[in-house]
């Protein structure tokens, strides 16, 4: 396995490649990722949460390649009419996710090496300790147009 070195110097490997569309700078992407500190999944957009006592979701994190953290916290699911189920609060992703993904194509995955400037800095995050450097599993899932007005 090859160590990559992004522009803005974050390290990364390539686990898988994928064989879909790439992710540009622009585009609107949807990720599963997790944040991993010393062999524990301390973050994850695969964190499942019960409903209604007997069904799990794990929904997909989704955001702007390049665009600035922190505009997505909720999450868009209704499950049914009377918005029983909606707007559930996102996990929130390091601040190196938003860049590191442009490149990928549909299909891959990525370990990323995230330096706390890079993650969650002087503050942490659940069992990631204040000025921690932490892996950063993303799996591209979708790349929709950056043309595309929402």
């Amino acid at each position: 396995m090859i160590a990559f070195k992004a522009a803005d110097g974050l390290k990364y490997y390539d686990i898988l490649e994928g064989k879909g569309p790439v992710a540009e700078k622009g585009s609107t992407v949807q990720v599963h990722f997790d944040c991993v500190y010393r062999n524990i999944t301390a973050v994850s957009s695969r964190e499942s949460k019960l409903l209604a006592g007997n069904r799990i979701i794990s929904q997909p994190y989704e955001f702007q390649v390049g665009a600035p953290p922190g505009k997505e916290r909720k999450r868009d699911f209704v499950d049914n009419p009377n918005g029983l189920f909606s707007a559930q609060a996102a996990p929130k992703p390091p601040k190196a996710m938003y860049t590191i993904t442009e490149g990928m194509k549909v299909g891959g995955k990525r370990t990323v090496i995230v330096p706390p400037e890079a993650g969650y800095g002087s503050r942490g995050m659940n069992e990631i300790p204040p000025g921690a450097t932490f892996n950063l599993n993303i799996e591209l899932l979708e790349v929709k147009s950056s043309e595309r007005k929402q």
